[in-house]
């Protein structure tokens, strides 16, 4: 019997050591840094070392010597920070294994520049794009853009990691500009502000699709619908309050649909507001197809023309596009771990051995399993982020997520859903507990819940969230919908 280290701190790394909590393999789970909800599940545990949780996902030191004190057999990391920070040759430096690709490899991640670059050498369908170095030259494009492509929009995108935040999908050549300026003037990303990459805004079916890849073979590992936005697009309420919240304007609801119709009311991209998996518009064929087309040639001319060898979770975000009556999908990024919040609605319907997944990918042996290791059940899963949203406290008003938000709010109602889950988990992205659950972070908790169909997957979903209360929680109304996002 083996014992797994996690190492996450939020939503994604819970459902990630629960699928390994299933395994028959498995004696115990830990999860570092960790929340109060990476304990909800039998045999997951919190990391502690002399007695301490482990303080964040970059302390490297403290996540290497745990995992030797604590004898862990495997280490499985979520977050694409960590991997960035060299978490994984650390860990192969002390003869521990671990699952994720080692600092270099992240570059597919930690640089979009160097992505799109990399893609369009090697003949992977991506949009048209340019990068910069320098704002003037961004904003020269985009006016330059906007002014010969009437009634096409571009994306912004900062360069390096931004926490799933430095996309900006632009309506307009306002915001576009806007977006420079935040990024790459007010530094709101800081260094991964040092370039931008700006690409011709797609639209299509966006797809989550994720991989297991072992340096020279991948296998489907499960895909997911995200909802990004962090509104409902008919929630004007909230996007007027988001609005008051930001700018500290007073707007009235009129004024919010004046703005609305200009397209100059904000609706923020964010990391996640929830997910459906399967995603609803895949079938067999555009699986493959994108594993052929996508998955294949990046892992292989990976290692052929730039000598690195992935091994560990590939997630490119995909934008099917109809082009001559046939879909295509063409690449937005490159992601080196398992999707947030997609992997809170597609692990739970994992049947396969999470462990053995994990092994043949260190081993090199995904070509050797069968279909019943890498299965994922029939049945949809959806899942809801509950975010801490717009709220007036002793600090004045705050817009909420993505943007500032209050935290330590009392949560009621998590106990039942816990002690009961009836198919609905709760995977906790940001709280913490001393005689009571409270709120730590923008995004609070992911409910997810399964169901033989994507309605019963739902209601079961919102059921569970109705029964969730904190000051100033939001959810979006229309995740497992097909809504303009």
């Amino acid at each position: 019997m083996t014992k797994v280290l996690v190492v996450d701190a939020g939503g994604r790394g819970n459902a990630i050591a629960h699928a390994f909590s299933r395994s028959s393999q498995v004696r115990e789970v830990f999860v570092a840094p960790g929340n109060a909800g990476s304990e909800f599940f039998e045999k997951c545990k919190l990391a502690k070392l002399d007695g301490k949780t482990i303080p964040s996902i970059r302390a490297i030191d403290e996540i290497v010597k745990f995992a030797k004190k604590a004898e862990i057999d495997l280490v499985f990391i979520g977050p694409e920070e960590p991997l960035s920070l060299g978490l994984v040759d650390a860990l192969e430096e002390e003869g521990i294994r671990a699952v994720g690709p080692r600092k270099e490899e992240t570059i597919l991640e930690a640089s979009k520049c160097w992505a799109k670059d990399f893609l369009k050498k090697i003949g992977v369908p991506i949009p048209d794009y340019r990068n910069f170095e320098s704002a003037e030259e961004a904003e020269e494009y985009i006016r330059e853009y906007y002014s010969e492509n009437p009634g096409k929009n571009l994306v912004v995108k900062a360069d390096g990691l931004a926490a799933g935040k430095g996309v900006y999908v632009c309506d307009s050549m306002e915001e576009c500009l806007l977006a420079v300026d935040e990024i790459m003037r007010k530094r709101k990303f800081g260094d991964a502000g040092n370039r931008v990459c700006i690409e011709e805004r797609l639209h299509g079916v966006e797809v989550a699709f994720t991989a297991l890849c072992d340096g020279r073979n991948a296998v489907n590992f499960g895909h997911a619908k995200d909802y990004k936005r962090a509104f409902d697009p008919d929630d004007l309420e909230g996007l007027k309050n988001f609005y008051i919240g930001l700018t500290k304007k007073f707007l009235t609801l009129k004024d919010a649909e004046r703005l609305f119709k200009e397209g100059k009311l904000l609706n923020p991209n964010t990391g996640g507001m929830g997910a459906v998996s399967p995603h609803p518009f895949l079938n067999g064929g555009i699986e493959q197809k994108i594993m052929d087309e996508v998955i294949l040639p990046i892992i292989r001319k990976f290692r052929e023309e730039e000598g690195k060898s992935f091994k560990g979770v590939l997630y490119p975000v995909i934008m099917l596009v109809k082009e001559n009556d046939e879909m295509i999908p063409k690449v937005l990024e490159i992601n080196v771990r398992d999707c947030d919040p997609g992997a809170e609605a597609k692990l739970p319907r994992l049947e396969g051995d999470m462990y053995a997944l994990a092994e043949a990918v260190l081993d090199g042996k995904l070509s050797k399993l069968d279909e019943a290791e890498v299965k994922f059940s029939n049945s949809w899963c959806v899942a809801v982020c509950a975010v801490s949203g717009f709220m007036k406290g002793r600090e004045g008003l705050k817009p909420g997520y993505p943007a500032d938000h209050y935290t330590n709010q009392p949560i009621k109602g998590l106990e039942s859903l816990i002690s009961n889950p009836n198919s609905t988990f709760i995977y906790a992205n940001g709280i913490s507990r001393t005689e009571s659950y409270q709120t730590t972070g923008g995004r609070v908790l992911t409910v997810s819940a399964m169901g033989e169909s994507l309605e019963e997957a739902r209601d079961k979903a919102y059921k569970a969230v109705s029964n969730i209360e904190f000051p100033g929680m939001r959810y979006r109304k229309t995740i497992g919908l097909d809504v303009p996002d």
